[in-house]
């Protein structure tokens, strides 16, 4: 699935404590739990509290965090079953239904498949305006065969409306569906433009680096990589876009040097999100140790993940 944009998803959060409804304060310290990689923590608080639409899908957003996709898309759907007008409700669900997908069977994935792009759309038409929900239908589009409800033309539809949005999320879409046609030039010109619309400048340089790591342009992408790192320095909440930078360079097997240097210093940063879970911050941190040779930070680094996700199955698999 696409990289995240953390700091719209976390005012989404604030903005659900917001309703009319007193009982919606509660949910603020699970929030908080959530957003600090604190799963084991915010689960124990939403369990504590009375099952609303908005319990369940922080829920189900707490599930995704830890990659529990089956229990995500059944939080996300009883979210949307309780309240089915809320455009981020329809946008969760997508969201784990697809990584549900990923992660299933030929013949699951093509019968849940078909679901996704339905919530996304469905998002879109309850809030013309989403542009986390008009990016994730884009995706969906751009990288999701007709026979499940994608299309490249459909994603150029999306562009249209994302352009009144925002310009940089609609030169990455631009990118991702000449990536989709293998133009590839097409889509390197897209994501650099993608970079020069940004005010937040850090992310599309790391959507730039994974579009090198899927080029196999190792030099381009540690590079892209290091400029996203320095424009993160000038920007307090860009922490996420370091989670992603290193999240390139382990898929790639490049600068495990570096990737901890990224990952140390976002966990460093004291802005956190469920975007960039702590816990997987944690549990990379100790793979990277692992590689370079220091066995106890690796095994300090696994603790620090289960002390916060203790059935986080990455973490425990880790044996130090």
């Amino acid at each position: 699935m696409r990289v995240f944009y953390p700091i719209a998803l976390f005012l989404y959060g604030v903005t659900m404590l917001q309703g009319s409804d007193p009982g919606h304060d509660n949910l603020a310290p699970a929030t908080a739990a959530l957003q600090a990689g604190q799963a084991d923590h915010a689960m124990e608080l939403l369990n504590s509290l009375p099952q609303s639409a908005q319990v369940h899908n922080l829920k189900c957003r707490v599930q995704f965090t830890l990659d529990h996709w089956d229990a995500a898309a059944e939080e996300c759907q009883q979210a949307v079953n309780m309240d089915g007008s809320n455009s981020d409700f329809h946008l969760w669900l997508g969201r784990a239904l697809g990584e549900r997908a990923d992660h299933a069977s030929f013949m699951n994935a093509y019968s849940i498949g078909k679901r996704v792009g339905v919530e996304f759309e469905q998002s879109v038409q309850l809030n013309p305006r989403n542009a986390e929900a008009l990016a994730d239908l884009g995706e969906f589009d751009a990288s999701a065969p007709g026979i499940v409800g994608g299309g490249t033309d459909k994603a150029q539809k999306v562009v249209d409306q994302l352009d009144k949005l925002d310009a940089a999320r609609a030169e990455e879409l631009r990118g991702r569906i000449a990536d989709q046609q293998k133009d590839f030039d097409a889509g390197e010109k897209h994501f650099k433009q993608a970079i020069s619309e940004s005010q937040r400048p850090e992310f599309q340089w790391m959507t730039l680096a994974s579009f090198y790591r899927r080029r196999q342009r190792w030099n381009d992408l540690e590079s892209a990589v290091e400029n996203g790192f320095k424009a993160a320095q000038r920007d307090r909440r860009g922490g996420v876009a370091l989670f992603n930078g290193a999240s390139a360079l382990i898929r790639s097997n490049r600068n495990p040097a570096l990737a901890v240097k990224l990952l140390e210093t976002y966990l460093a940063g004291g802005y956190q999100t469920e975007e960039a879970p702590t816990f997987v911050a944690h549990t990379q941190l100790a793979r990277l140790k692992a590689q370079l040779g220091d066995k106890q930070g690796a095994r300090q680094e696994r603790d620090a993940a289960l002390a916060l996700a203790h059935d986080y199955r990455p973490a425990q698999e880790l044996k130090y």
